[in-house]
């Protein structure tokens, strides 16, 4: 007789937290609020400040957006698990997460792209950057994005809830996400894994390489300025932007396409960590509060507030 599919209807275990993370709670509690007050500060400033309507602000706040919409995924359920010690999550709850945390994850990985390219038109193509970047192609780019987010994410939500989950299913992991839902579960996950791998590499790698060819792009035209303030500035700016992008690209490729079993999964652990809450948290202030045009609306609002008081 065929062991009985428990696929449904019953509770996962996540492992990622014991009992008694007092620490881990506080730590996240304030990543979440500087990740929530953050982006949506860089948000609210570039919505109500006409100076900061430019294609590049417009996608710094979608990416605003989208970086609150993934941290929520995952971080308060995070904290809730750290707190509270209760490790189970229901069945529904548990693909929800991992529908939204793959959704915003590829949109966000093709949305850094589409910023680096921004950059590139803006540095190296300066005469044409208005014509390029117009308003429509930038619409259709952060539409993109989204559809490509959305079309992955429900391909993997609906590749991993096929397979058989048996045991005690047990999620050695913090979240929800494919790479731990395939060590959980009992059925074979062989065609899961290539289709995974084919997936990152078209969601991860080459937007990767779009970004650094970009940047090299941009690099080029940094050194031909024969201003050496003006080059330290852009150089200083762009170098910020590329450390935070790398660490999200190369964790997240590894997130996906590292080990399945073994002791080295602590290490996939840390890295999706990395993933998730590291941009969100620095992106604000890399890519905008470290900005003179923000700062300069953050100071406009602020004689606004106090006028109206």
């Amino acid at each position: 007789m065929e062991p009985r599919n428990k696929t449904y209807f019953e509770d996962f275990i996540l492992l990622g937290f014991s009992e008694g993370q007092t620490i881990s709670s506080l730590l996240l509690a304030i990543t979440y609020t500087m990740i929530i007050i953050g982006n949506i500060t860089v948000f609210s400033i570039i919505r109500v400040d006409h100076h900061l309507q430019t294609p590049m602000y417009f996608f710094l706040s979608c990416l605003s957006i989208l970086d609150v919409c993934y941290s929520t995924v995952a971080l308060p359920a995070m904290l809730v698990n750290a707190i509270t010690g209760n490790r189970r999550i229901s069945f529904n709850r548990c693909f929800t997460q991992l529908y939204f945390f793959v959704l915003f994850g590829g949109a966000e990985c093709l949305l850094l792209a589409a910023m680096a390219y921004d950059r590139y038109v803006a540095i190296c193509n300066p005469l044409h950057y208005l014509l390029i970047m117009n308003k429509m192609f930038c619409s259709y780019f952060v539409a993109g994005c989204w559809i490509c987010g959305f079309l992955n994410s429900t391909f993997h939500t609906l590749m991993t809830v096929k397979l058989t989950f048996c045991g005690d299913r047990q999620i050695h992991h913090f979240f929800c996400d494919v790479l731990p839902m395939l060590e959980a579960a009992c059925s074979d996950i062989d065609s899961s894994q290539v289709v995974l791998h084919i997936v990152t590499v078209f969601l991860g790698m080459f937007p990767f390489l779009l970004v650094m060819y970009s940047y090299i792009q941009i690099i080029s035209a940094i050194l031909k300025i024969h201003s050496s303030s003006g080059r330290q500035k852009v150089f200083s700016t762009c170098s910020s932007h590329l450390i935070v992008v790398t660490i999200f690209y190369i964790t997240g490729v590894f997130n996906y396409n590292g080990p399945i079993s073994g002791d080295s999964f602590v290490i996939v652990r840390v890295s999706s960590v990395l993933y998730s809450v590291l941009p969100p948290l620095l992106n604000p202030f890399i890519y905008c509060l470290r900005n003179k045009e923000v700062r300069s609306a953050l100071g406009r609002v602020n004689i606004r507030i106090k006028i109206q008081i």
